[in-house]
């Protein structure tokens, strides 16, 4: 070729093909997801196993061992029978007659009956409210309760002198009758069976 299109010179032009950055850019982007993506799986694969330090989990680990409130745990000792329970029968008041109804009545009611009659000077005269009942420091969580179904108005006494373990019911001025046998019998199996305290702590497994 001539004229301005005249090639000079040893050397030759070498023709490139165009670059594909488009390419290019597709790869490293899809690169950088999978890596992302590896390293995503393995923290949940850590939490897994380890419990990812959650401080939600904490409470559940020792759920098991969560001490409960419960009704056994603070139930009394066990109630004897009225059957089991001698009782001596005192009147302590101006009123004759009292010491042996109050204790016939009593004796209809399954209880024992040992001695019946009036009170002794340290009691005579001086029980100012309904009667008063006194057994052994043993009695206070067995027979007194038991006995007290019958007479809920009753003060309760324990004395620790007391080698034996019948409990005595004095018969004071403000007394008029037991508690109706319906009421009593009521009271008898509360007693036995008592609720479970409210308030006490749900298990939350």
């Amino acid at each position: 070729m001539g004229g301005r299109y005249r090639i000079k010179g040893d050397k030759y032009p070498r023709m490139r093909r165009p670059r594909r950055r488009g390419r290019l850019v597709a790869v490293t982007v899809a690169s950088a997801a999978a890596v992302g993506l590896i390293g995503w799986g393995t923290l949940q694969l850590i939490d897994v196993f380890t419990g990812g330090g959650d401080a939600s989990a904490a409470p559940r680990a020792d759920c098991g061992t969560r001490a409960t409130p419960s009704a056994t745990a603070s139930a009394p000792a066990a109630l004897p029978e009225p059957g089991k329970v001698t009782v001596n029968v005192f009147n302590a008041t101006t009123r004759s007659g009292l010491a042996k109804q109050t204790a016939d009545e009593l004796k209809k009611r399954g209880f024992k009956i040992g001695d019946v009659g009036n009170a002794t000077k340290e009691y005579d005269k001086k029980v100012k409210g309904t009667a008063l009942l006194l057994g052994p420091a043993a009695s206070l969580n067995t027979s007194l309760p038991v006995l007290a179904t019958q007479l809920g108005t009753a003060e309760r006494r324990t004395d620790a002198a007391r080698k034996n373990a019948t409990v005595d019911l004095i018969i004071g001025d403000k007394f008029r009758e037991l508690t109706k046998k319906a009421d009593a019998d009521k009271a008898l199996t509360a007693l036995a069976n008592p609720k479970p305290t409210p308030g006490a702590s749900k298990n939350a497994c």
